[in-house]
């Protein structure tokens, strides 16, 4: 069992470079824990509820108690099949904004400025206006990534967008084209009424290549010989045995599980290490530090008329759709029902927005358990740059046993007071001429929660994480202590091994992770083979021209 190149991860950048990789006609071996993604919990893409809660296709980890959080534990799906987390995610696609990928590049990421990765972009995309306008030359329209628009039938998303334009905000035709700033469609990885993952997109064409191929197993540590990666053992059923890389192993395990196996390879903080009686090999204190990811609130609002998603909340109701779906892949199955969209800057000086929107047309909860009493809407809000870090550490040396998350969500007063602008812009928007005819009382957080304590009290009891784990593998200069991987992707101090997924962020982007995911895997792609990168964009997005100023 060797290869050129031996991938670990099935998931949104394994099988993007397996595509890329194969296709330059270089032998792929990609190693997935998980199984098979075929059957309707997975593929359509209402059903987006199921497989993050199916221990079938997911990791199943929790957070340890956060402190600023009562002490509750938080969910971390993260995907254990092939397409990895993109079988399990809520499909929604956003790049991330121009001035988030500037901002990696000031950190140390050389080469990763927006002028860079636009054209990684365009190269993975196939993009579907739907015939709702956006930026064509912005977009990439040959792309294996199918990426579309939700039909938008319901009057609340229309709502939505009227409501934000009256409170003075802007309004985008596209907020992955030019101008990600304002009130618009939402897009999703949804294709011809089929979930759209990467395993969909990338690692079906690929294995269809006589020089690919995906191995069942539990990768356990990377081998090193002399300083350099040869290959990677993994755990099949009773039996061990060592894939080796004729080229570069990478690591493409997920924000949680690549820091977990570089330390159990002996690459981590040398203390760390050492208490697990793991050898250090070297010694990068930078590996499972630096965790951020999203919070948010889902703000739920009563409506006035029977119009929303809540009609189809009974099991009659949702055979009708299934069978609809299983039949034509058409009807309510057919869209992950985020069809609108806002990011808005939370006050004057902020450069680029700050707080992101997902609309739904029902009341409930993201993993599906608590559908609000009746008919109601709500909004997923939540702060995009938290400056809260958290941290991945072994738990043993044990390869089977989870690691622990600390996210040590809330821990500043900034996370606070942005959260609480959040709920405070939102009730704004609400409380628009738009949603008159929609809009009862507030379900939650509740109009009686007015002050800055009653706010915190309900962000403490009812934020949750929006799964965009990232940055713990962080990419940063060869001479920079705290990077794991350089520009290049490389792991700094061992040769032939590379991490290329959301771990190497060195900071969270704009709203959800899959993109930019998959992104990394098209450029790392390229660095594996040796190629030069693609040719900079000169495009020039928009930047609100009263910033500096204005809120909106």
């Amino acid at each position: 069992m060797e290869a050129d190149f031996v991938i670990v991860g099935a998931g949104s950048a394994g099988c993007a470079m397996a595509y890329r990789l194969s296709e330059a006609g270089a032998s792929v071996l990609v190693i997935e824990h998980g199984g098979s993604d075929i059957g309707p919990f997975i593929q359509m893409p209402a059903a987006l509820s199921y497989p993050m809660n199916m221990s079938r296709y997911d990791w199943g980890y929790n957070s340890e108690p956060e402190p600023h959080l009562n002490n509750r534990r938080l969910v971390v799906p993260r995907g254990k099949v092939i397409g990895g987390s993109s079988s399990i995610n809520g499909m929604v696609y956003v790049r991330g904004h121009a001035m988030d990928f500037d901002t990696w590049a000031e950190m140390g990421a050389d080469g990763w400025a927006y002028a860079d990765v636009l054209p990684y972009y365009k190269r993975m995309e196939h993009w579907h206006d739907g015939g709702h306008g956006g930026d064509r030359e912005w977009r990439g329209e040959d792309g294996p990534l199918h990426v579309s628009r939700g039909p938008r039938r319901n009057p609340l998303y229309h709502a939505f967008v009227d409501a934000g334009r009256q409170a003075g905000y802007e309004t985008t035709g596209d907020y992955n084209g030019e101008k990600q700033e304002g009130f618009g469609p939402m897009e999703q990885t949804v294709w011809r009424g089929r979930r759209w993952s990467a395993a969909n997109a990338y690692l079906r064409p690929a294995l269809k290549r006589p020089n690919c191929d995906l191995v069942n197993g539990l990768a356990q540590r990377i081998v090193i010989e002399e300083g350099r990666a040869v290959g990677v053992e993994i755990k099949r059923g009773s039996s061990t045995q060592v894939i080796r890389a004729r080229r570069e192993v990478v690591l493409a395990a997920s924000s949680i599980n690549s820091p977990k196996l570089l330390m159990l390879s002996g690459i981590g903080a040398a203390s760390h290490l050492a208490e697990h009686g793991v050898d250090v090999i070297a010694d990068r204190p930078g590996v499972g530090a630096n965790l951020q990811d999203h919070l948010e609130v889902y703000f739920q609002i009563a409506s006035l008329q029977p119009i929303t998603l809540y009609r189809h909340w009974n099991l009659i109701s949702k055979a009708v759709i299934g069978a609809q779906w299983l039949f034509t892949k058409t009807g309510l199955g057919a869209s992950n029902q985020f069809e609108s969209a806002a990011f808005i800057r939370s006050r004057a000086g902020v450069p680029y927005p700050d707080i992101q929107y997902h609309f739904l047309p029902m009341a409930v909860r993201y993993d599906g358990q608590a559908a609000a009493e009746g008919h109601g809407f709500q909004a997923h809000v939540g702060p995009m740059r938290s400056p809260s870090r958290g941290m991945v550490t072994l738990r043993s040396s044990d390869p089977a046993e989870a690691p622990m998350i600390r996210f040590n969500y809330m821990s500043t007063e900034r996370d606070w007071k942005d959260f609480r602008a959040c709920l405070r812009l939102t009730r704004e928007i609400i409380g628009q001429e738009a949603f008159k005819p929609f809009a009862g009382k507030e379900i939650q957080p509740g109009a009686d929660l007015q002050s800055d304590e009653e706010l915190n009290g309900f962000i403490a009891e009812h934020a949750e994480s929006a799964y965009h784990p990232c940055g713990t593998c962080r990419m940063g200069r060869a001479d920079d202590p705290n990077a794991v991987v350089d520009p290049q992707a490389r792991v700094i101090g061992v040769e032939g091994l590379r991490v290329a997924d959301s771990s190497i962020f060195p900071q969270i982007t704009n709203g959800n992770l899959n993109a930019p995911s998959i992104m990394v895997g098209e450029k790392v792609s390229d660095h594996l083979l040796g190629r030069d990168p693609l040719q900079r964009s000169n495009a020039q997005p928009w930047v609100h021209p009263d910033w500096e100023v204005a809120q909106r």
